[in-house]
């Protein structure tokens, strides 16, 4: 039976991750904070990935941290691939700040 990726793992990780990053973040325009704050973000989800499931799949995270002008936000996304892969969408926003992370856990072999 081929090795599957456990999605709800990383969900409850992610969705800490992006509270404990931003909560007390405010929005900036100095771009490499911006960039500082998702490059951590995605590269501790991608960590994380590998701890769930260290071989056997190929691993893509997007994240994006917007001002938060009142817009709101949303981020969703579906896996319609092989039943072992695994997506996740999450999202955080405060009073200034939007982030989402997207995570997509796809089966090489």
């Amino acid at each position: 039976m081929p090795s599957t990726f456990d999605p709800d793992l990383l969900r409850a990780y992610v969705k800490k991750l992006l509270s404990t990053t931003l909560q007390h973040a405010s929005w900036t325009s100095d771009r490499d904070q911006v960039k500082a704050w998702m490059k951590e973000i995605s590269q501790r989800v991608k960590e994380r990935m590998l701890e769930i499931q260290p071989n056997n799949f190929k691993y893509v995270v997007l994240v994006q941290i917007n001002e938060n002008r009142g817009q709101g936000g949303r981020v969703e996304m579906a896996s319609h691939w092989e039943d072992c892969d695994a997506c996740i969408s999450e999202i955080y926003w405060n009073d200034s700040l939007i982030g989402s992370c997207i995570a997509l856990a796809m089966r090489t072999s």
